[in-house]
């Protein structure tokens, strides 16, 4: 692909203000400098491109759990124009995604996405990725009508009066693997040697009907499991609200959660447990009693969206909510002993930008106070714009949750791109498989074969499987291991072998995905439909 490159600003604001901008070694920047006191209303550079009809376009996502695929040049993303309006406004599904704040048409031709993106053709490649956005998001704009990419710095009636540099942004032509190693390298990241870490977590079996037996009942069926798993994790459930950690629910946890992380220690995992910093449900204490905790607009609390009884975005710049989730960090950690946290919900601190920052800015300070926090957890972050989290997270969720079915029911298929879906994490996991290893070790979401409590076919529960240990780092199972028989557990150590696969390609061709790998230097093949 041609490198020769234009580039076109467009800046609004009020004041005064210049703008450098420079486009050197394949590297593009904009800053604008502020002769006193300016409001950026918008800013974003046009560069001409001819798309052609057999080109492949890959965006990443806003935050983890958007779905992201390749698409050809006419290719159209969902946005939420067809739900009516009543149902956004009672179940919040603009608040998962960025459908407030990228003002976006939803039509053919017409694609977006964050931090970095990636243009194919045959051998023609061109990797195009955000450097630096502790100022801003960087949004990505393929319009292949107007034969057209549009490089958005996300602002939102900016104040400034010191220099803000809004875009720095790599070129990347013609690498073997599409531009990430150089992409990252680039940024100081260097790739780390795939070693999948193996685990179980209680969310897909029990979800929230958890206990101090159920937990020790689990244990005790990974302790006579004939492979040895990593990690142990309890999720959601232990608490008596969401927000409320430290308000352990006495009639599941009567002996508190120290004597059980201690049990996982001595059985010899390492002990996980879930939370969601950043938010509260409307039936915590927080909620009740810290109103003023509370992200406000217009002075309406900001819902994250409609889980448990709604949760709602806690304002990390309030000093009070930072000193309690310290508190909580340090309890969590430091008391009970749990050595890994699972950390949800994470874009709910970038829910509303400040006068004086932007949501890149803050979703990059909310990351930068977690590990202030908590400097020696291992930390697996989700629902979380992924920029933020390269290099500080040793793991990471890079798509939406399984589902105890396919393709969820058909209306539900109508709503947000974060929504729960087997289909479409196995696609983030196969499109996302780049970034494993650079940004962090990819978390695809749990696989399970187990033949109760789930709805997928066997075909469907395999496929997921293979899939995650092909793209992944994270390999969790929800499954209660003492009902798996010896088929189950030949299956499972088969499972592990693709883990040692490197794929080659993935493509699809209609509705039909082809993945391309090679297994102990043979060269495989799948194909599944979707």
């Amino acid at each position: 692909m041609d490198n020769k490159l234009e580039f076109n600003v467009n800046i609004s604001c009020e004041g005064d203000i210049n703008y450098e901008s420079t486009y050197e070694n394949d590297i593009y920047t904009l800053s604008i400098v502020p002769n006193g006191k300016a409001l950026l209303k918008e800013v974003s550079v046009k560069i001409p491109f001819e798309f052609e009809k057999d080109d492949r376009l890959f965006l990443n996502g806003y935050q983890s759990w958007t779905d992201v695929r390749e698409y050809g040049v006419k290719g159209r993303m969902r946005g939420l124009r067809r739900v009516p309006k009543f149902l956004v406004d009672k179940y919040h599904f603009n608040a998962y995604g960025d459908y407030d704040f990228v003002k976006y048409p939803y039509k053919k031709g017409y694609m977006h996405g964050f931090s970095y993106a990636y243009i194919r053709n045959n051998e023609d490649k061109l990797f195009i990725g955000s450097l630096d956005e502790r100022s801003c998001f960087t949004v990505i704009i393929f319009d292949t009508n107007r034969n057209e990419i549009t490089l958005l710095a996300e602002i939102e009636d900016l104040e400034i009066s010191d220099r803000f540099d809004a875009l720095k942004v790599a070129f990347i032509f013609d690498e073997p693997d599409f531009g990430y190693e150089k992409y990252f390298s680039l940024m100081g990241i260097k790739k780390r040697e795939k070693m999948p870490l193996t685990g179980y977590t209680s969310w897909y079996n029990h979800y929230q009907d958890i206990n101090e037996k159920v937990i020790y009942n689990d244990l005790e069926a990974l302790n006579n499991f004939p492979v040895k798993m990593d990690i142990f994790q309890i999720d959601d459930g232990f608490q008596t609200a969401v927000g409320d950690w430290l308000s352990i629910d006495a009639n599941k946890f009567p002996n508190g959660m120290k004597p059980v992380a201690d049990k996982i220690k001595e059985d010899g995992f390492v002990s996980g447990i879930w939370l969601a910093p950043f938010v509260c449900e409307k039936t915590s204490e927080i909620y009740k009693n810290h109103p003023d905790w509370i992200l406000k607009k217009d002075g309406e609390f900001v819902a994250a969206g409609c889980n448990w009884s709604t949760q709602y975005a806690l304002d990390i710049y309030n000093e009070e909510v930072r000193e309690y989730l310290r508190k909580v960090f340090d309890t969590v950690v430091n008391e009970w002993g749990f050595k890994m946290l699972k950390l949800d919900f994470l874009y709910a601190a970038c829910m509303l930008p400040r006068k004086d920052k932007t949501r890149g800015r803050i979703m990059c300070e909310a990351i930068d106070f977690i590990r202030e926090c908590a400097p020696k957890a291992i930390i697996l972050g989700c629902g979380v714009p992924l920029w933020p989290v390269f290099g500080r997270v040793e793991y990471c969720r890079i798509g939406c949750d399984m589902g105890l079915d396919w393709n969820d029911k058909l209306y539900m298929r109508a709503f947000h791109r974060e929504r729960v879906s087997t289909r479409n994490s196995i696609l983030n996991s196969l499109f996302m498989r780049g970034i494993d290893g650079y940004a962090f070790g990819n978390d695809p979401d749990v696989f399970l074969l187990r033949d109760y409590n789930i709805e997928l076919t066997d075909a469907q529960k395999l496929l997921l499987a293979k899939v995650n240990a092909l793209c992944g780092t994270v390999l969790f199972t929800s499954d209660d291991v003492s009902t798996y028989d010896a088929k189950k557990k030949a299956k499972y150590k088969e499972i592990l072998r693709y883990s040692a696969a490197t794929v080659q390609d993935v493509y699809i061709d209609g509705n039909v995905v082809t993945i391309e790998y090679l297994l102990n230097d043979q060269s495989e093949k799948m194909q599944f439909s979707i």
